[in-house]
C-alpha cells in the first residue's frame, strides 16, 4: 500500500519561511511526478509546484521566486522551501504523487495534508 506522509507545516509570521517534506512509502518501482497542492478555506485546491523524475519543475505564478521544490528519486521524497511567506499562502498543503508504478500498474496518490498558517 502506497502512503504519502507530509511534515513541516505550522504557524509563521509574514515574511518568514517554512520547509515542507513528503515521503512516499510502499513497494514503489518509480514515481513520475511529485508535487504540492494547496487548498485555502472556501477555495478550490490549486497546484503550487511539481517536480518530475527528470528534475523538471513547475510553479504557480503566485509562488514563483519564493518557493523552491526539490526531490530525491531514490528516497522517493519531495521538499518545498517556502520563503517570504504571505498571509494568502495560508492553506492546507497536500503532497501529490502521479504515475506511481507499483507491480506494473500506475496510479496517483495524495497525502492527508499539512496546515500552513501565515499571520500578518
Amino acid at each position: 500500500q502506497v502512503q504519502l506522509v507530509e511534515s513541516g507545516g505550522g504557524l509563521v509570521q509574514a515574511g518568514g519561511s517554512l520547509r515542507l517534506s513528503c515521503a512516499a512509502s510502499g513497494v514503489i518501482f518509480s514515481i513520475n511526478t511529485m508535487g504540492w497542492y494547496r487548498q485555502a478555506p472556501g477555495k478550490q485546491r490549486e497546484l503550487v509546484a511539481t517536480i518530475t523524475s527528470s528534475g523538471s519543475t513547475t510553479y504557480a505564478d503566485s509562488v514563483k521566486g519564493r518557493f523552491t521544490i526539490s526531490g530525491d528519486n531514490a528516497k522517493k521524497t519531495v521538499h518545498m522551501q517556502m520563503n517570504s511567506l504571505k498571509p494568502e499562502d495560508t492553506a492546507v498543503y497536500y503532497c501529490n504523487a502521479k504515475g506511481v508504478l507499483v507491480l506494473g500498474s500506475a496510479s496517483n496518490y495524495w497525502g492527508k495534508g499539512t496546515l500552513v498558517t501565515v499571520s500578518s
